[in-house]
């Protein structure tokens, strides 16, 4: 990995990203001139290509739903260890997505708050999950990475990864975000 830019603001943020095509960006959401969130917004309708980690200090329900729905592919609060920090980085490369485990408590509550829209967008008919891929997406709602996850479960960690891949084309969803969505808004989960 290579640090190849900074930027003070989100319209310097976008004009060091045509100027260096980084593959992945870490956005501040707070910034004067322009704020991080539209930013993002903006950087997926110019570069597509390029994945874009919000990082704050802000894990409310607003600030991470505006800023995955704007594109974000991660979202992690700054006082996040390094150790996380690279293993998001190298997540959203891989086109995975990446929130901080007090992100993911902060999602999976929101949504079971959101009472008139449990249910919304998801099939009436999902296919049902085994034991163990049910006990991994519990361990996913209390922000676990892969490898939490395998310790706490026993397993090896390519299990985790590989399980998680089969629930998602099972549910035909893209990512961990929308798997938990879906498992939180079926009350298969809960915090």
């Amino acid at each position: 990995m290579h640090v190849v830019g900074e930027a003070t603001d989100g319209a310097e943020a976008i004009q060091q990203c045509e100027a260096l095509g980084p593959d992945v960006v870490l956005m501040d959401i707070q910034m004067p001139r322009m704020n991080g969130i539209e930013a993002i917004r903006k950087l997926g309708v110019t570069m597509p290509h390029i994945k874009v980690i919000a990082v704050t200090t802000f894990s409310t329900e607003r600030h991470v739903v505006s800023a995955l729905q704007a594109g974000a592919s991660g979202y992690l609060v700054k006082d996040s260890l390094p150790s996380g920090l690279i293993q998001a980085i190298l997540d959203v490369s891989e086109g995975r997505s990446a929130l901080s485990p007090q992100v993911t408590r902060e999602l999976v509550s929101a949504i079971q708050g959101d009472t008139g829209a449990r249910l919304a967008n998801i099939p009436l008919h999902l296919e049902p999950l085994t034991r163990r891929e049910l006990s991994i997406v519990e361990q996913l709602a209390t922000g676990k990475s892969n490898a939490e996850i395998a310790e706490v479960l026993h397993l090896a960690e390519a299990t985790v990864k590989t399980n998680l891949h089969r629930i998602m084309q099972k549910w035909d969803v893209r990512d961990r975000v929308q798997l938990l969505i879906t498992a939180v808004r079926r009350g298969l989960v809960s915090i």
